[in-house]
């Protein structure tokens, strides 16, 4: 074996790199998804030209965290710029112009009981949350959204969900870190 056969040239680093940024550009539509891409790929790069296939792994573990950070900064830029423009935007995907009923929400947070919950999504990127409480009384959130592929984007000042959906039918499943809902459309 010669001696520079196992070494990593930086042309092939520069590469690696420019594959990973290709794909994550052309994979991801979220900001966490792209960072976390391209943060894997560079990290993945320089890892490996610090050390073998482990530095390589540890590279990619390390860029992969800090490049959905990023990523997520960039999302919540977004939303706050959104919501400092008037909130309107075209990025409302096929849940523009529709409206839901809960009918199952599980939250790893407490809490307060309702009788009745609706979700408008206004084709101006504004969505407006009704809910009737027990006692009758009803509160109103108003809110910016987005849909970025089989991403959901909520957010109002101090406030940001950024959670997976999908449609089923006549039902809309949202999955995120802190709780899980299934919406019947009305």
């Amino acid at each position: 074996m010669k001696p520079h056969q196992n070494m990593i040239t930086w042309d092939r680093i520069t590469r690696v790199a420019l594959l990973a940024l290709i794909v994550a550009i052309g994979g991801c539509k979220t900001g966490k998804g792209t960072g976390a891409l391209v943060g894997a790929g560079l990290g993945a790069a320089i890892g490996a030209a610090a050390g073998e296939g482990e530095g390589a792994l540890i590279g990619a573990a390390v860029g992969t965290g800090v490049g959905y950070i990023i990523g997520d900064q960039m999302d919540e830029k977004k939303a706050r710029e959104i919501t400092a423009n008037g909130g309107t935007h075209n990025e409302v995907g096929p849940l523009g112009g529709t409206s839901w009923r809960v009918v199952s929400l599980k939250s790893s947070q407490p809490m307060e009981p309702y009788e009745a919950k609706t979700v408008d999504f206004h084709p101006d990127g504004r969505v407006v949350t009704t809910t009737t409480k027990p006692d009758g009384n009803v509160d109103t959130y108003n809110e910016s959204y987005r849909v970025v592929g089989q991403t959901l984007i909520m957010n109002r000042p101090g406030y940001m969900i950024n959670a997976k959906y999908k449609l089923k039918g006549n039902q809309l499943i949202i999955d995120d870190p802190n709780f899980d809902a299934v919406l019947e459309r009305l």
